[in-house]
Order: structure tokens, then C-alpha cells, then sequence
């Protein structure tokens, strides 16, 4: 699923290529993709309009119009955003589910093989109310050490599940969960109250190193993400923890275990160093 560091590069690539570009047509091939709106209201409503922005927010492609309404993209497990200036392949094309055709000829497409993702449209004061729900952005310097510890302190869930709810903290899943507490040298099982304040800070500044890297690798490519011009991040060579269970430890030399014991979801860590 992309993650913070996918969804802004997809974001970024996006504002550089199509901001100012105006949305001449509408196209929708599967509407069980679409949240909030209708196949006609949102032919109706981005018909003619003009992306002023795209941005992210949490795991969120944003793209602000000059309606003043915003679509808003959550790609999950095989969705992607993708720029076709006549380029893209048919098997990419095969699955696109929704497409804005530009005013340039170029279209971008909303690509999901098994179509778990979402294509919304709201309104200003719908999209406020929905981005509310969602904790604060790691990325953001208002995410200092003290209000991380404080939201740590506050639950007694495994600290790798905390870190993961998006009511908590905006943008992180499952990869750079792992890869956080790996760096940092905190048991993903551990109950987030004992989570010590000098730990939460580590744990912070392993959050946004390891975002700021995977974002300068363009975002971690196993199987579907691709960025908006279709090529894949390079992240995964510098994985340390995630998919490598069953490998030494790039630390201690000690075996990876991968567990599904957590949250339900793949994890791997270091006994030996992550306590």
C-alpha cells in the first residue's frame, strides 16, 4: 500500500506536471471506485475546472480545482495515479478506472487492478472535516517529541499498532512502522505507555529520517507502486527490517523474526536489539 513517502512523490510529480492544466472530460470505467459522489455529479463538477494544486495528506492524494471542490485519491494496495501523454501502456490502461483527460491531450488516469482504492470529491468544508480525523502529519514540525510521547503514553497497544493508526499519526503503514522501530531499537510488541519519553524521541527522529530517505528514494517499489510517470521507487535496496525476515540483522548480525502476532500484519524485528 503506498505510504507517506509513495503518496508524496506521487503528489510532487503531479503538482510539477499537471497544476494550471485544465479538465476538459471525464471518464469513469468503474464506478465502485467513487466515494461521495456519483458518476454524473463528478462528470459535472470537475468538467471544465482547473487543478490548481495537488498535494498529499496522510496516505491522501489531494488535487485542489478551481471549483474549489478537491479530489481525493487513497490508492491502498494497487492504485496508482498515472500521467499518459500517449505513452502508457495498454495493460496500465486496462485498468484504469477513472481518467481526466487534460487540456494539453494528456489524460491522467486512476489505475487500480483489484480496485480497493477510492476517488473522492468534496467540498471544502466536507474535506475539513474529514482531514480532522486524521493525527498529525509526521513531516510537520509541530510534531515535536513531547506531543509524540504524550499520544505514546496514552495507549496500551503494541507501539508498532499506535504508530500505524492514522488518528494518531498521519501517513505511516506498515513498511516504515517497521522500519522505525528497527532503527530505533524498540520491540514492536512493546505497550506504547512504556514507551519512555528519551525512547519516544528516538523513535520520532527515526520516524522522519527514515520518511525523508524513502522520499528521496522516490518511495518503496515491491509490486504496484509506480509513480506518476510509471517508474518504481528504490527504497527497497535499503530496507533493514521489512521483507527481510529470516536474514541477519544489519546491526548484530542476530536473525530477523517475522511475525504475524503484532497486528495482523508482517513484522519483522531483531530480538536481540529491538527490546
Amino acid at each position: 500500500m503506498p505510504e507517506l513517502p509513495e503518496t508524496e512523490t506521487i503528489a510532487r510529480d503531479l503538482h510539477a506536471a499537471i497544476a494550471g492544466e485544465q479538465i476538459t472530460e471525464t471518464g469513469v470505467t468503474h464506478a465502485d471506485v467513487l466515494r461521495e459522489v456519483t458518476t454524473r455529479t463528478l462528470r459535472a463538477r470537475t468538467t471544465g475546472t482547473t487543478i490548481i494544486r495537488v498535494w498529499r495528506r496522510a496516505k491522501l492524494v489531494v488535487i485542489d480545482l478551481s471549483s474549489d471542490d478537491r479530489l481525493v485519491v487513497q490508492p491502498r494496495f494497487t492504485g496508482a495515479l498515472l500521467l499518459d501523454a500517449g505513452g502508457l501502456s495498454p495493460a496500465e490502461r486496462r485498468y484504469s478506472a477513472v481518467a481526466f483527460s487534460l487540456g494539453d491531450g494528456r489524460i491522467l488516469h486512476y489505475r487500480d487492478i483489484r480496485r480497493l482504492g477510492t476517488v473522492a470529491l468534496m467540498s471544502p468544508s466536507r474535506f475539513a472535516s474529514y482531514s480532522g480525523s486524521i493525527g498529525p502529519e509526521p513531516l510537520d514540525p509541530a510534531f515535536t517529541a513531547d506531543n509524540f510521547s504524550s499520544v505514546l503514553r496514552s495507549s496500551r497497544q503494541a507501539v508498532k499498532k499506535v504508530i500505524m493508526d492514522q488518528r494518531h499519526l498521519a501517513g505511516v503503514g506498515n513498511i516504515y512502522a517497521n522500519e522505525s522501530l528497527w532503527r530505533s531499537g524498540i520491540d514492536p510488541s512493546r505497550s506504547a505507555n512504556r514507551v519512555a519519553p528519551s525512547s519516544a524521541a528516538v523513535l520520532r527522529e527515526s520516524i522522519v529520517g527514515v520518511l525523508n530517505e524513502a522520499i528521496a528514494a522516490r518511495g518503496t517499489s515491491f509490486r504496484d507502486y509506480r509513480d506518476a510517470h510509471g517508474a518504481r521507487g528504490t527504497f527497497a535496496a535499503k530496507l533493514d527490517a521489512y521483507g527481510r525476515a529470516g536474514l541477519p540483522c544489519r546491526r548484530c548480525g542476530a536473525r530477523l523474526i517475522g511475525t504475524h502476532a503484532v497486528d495482523g500484519r508482517a513484522t519483522v524485528f531483531c530480538a536481540r536489539c529491538q527490546r
